[in-house]
């Protein structure tokens, strides 16, 4: 079994590998709030997200990495993505694919179609509830069921 620094190492030249073999393209769509999304790369490494964050190599390489794609214009400025937060506005979102896309318009028709139907069995169960205050009123002043 490798010690610390042997995996340490190992990560590090999966994770060197791994920015070699993509392109621009590739890290477009791992952007996520105005930076590269730790879990996304972490699963296509292949090792936890606390490699990103406890191996000092790893961490600088990706964060030069992240450097050089502001510089490019694939990652918004850190300023520009500070001042949006500031502002309230909502944070650099991926692009949804035409997959992503067809997805969202299937759920959302059918989260309406939901929500039409349990409208009206709302309202059907609150014509019930009437009919049975009612009831309820005459129990109260008599003590006996209506015929």
């Amino acid at each position: 079994m490798a010690n610390g620094q042997q995996l340490a190492e190992q990560n590090f030249r999966i994770f060197t590998a791994w920015l070699a073999s993509r392109s621009d393209e590739d890290f477009k769509q791992l952007v996520t709030r105005g930076s590269l999304s730790r879990k996304e790369i972490a699963a296509q490494c292949g090792f936890a997200i606390s490699a990103l964050n406890q191996n000092p190599r790893v961490k600088a390489a990706l964060s030069a990495k992240e450097t050089l794609l502001r510089e490019v214009g694939i990652l918004p400025a850190i300023a520009d993505s500070e001042m949006a937060v500031a502002e309230g506005a909502t944070p650099v979102m991926r692009e949804v694919g035409a997959a992503g896309r067809a997805f969202e318009v299937e759920r959302l028709r059918r989260l309406e179609q939901e929500n039409a139907s349990l409208k009206a069995e709302n309202g059907q169960l609150k014509r019930e509830l009437e009919r049975f205050a009612v009831l309820r009123e005459v129990l109260a002043e008599t003590g006996r069921l209506p015929r």
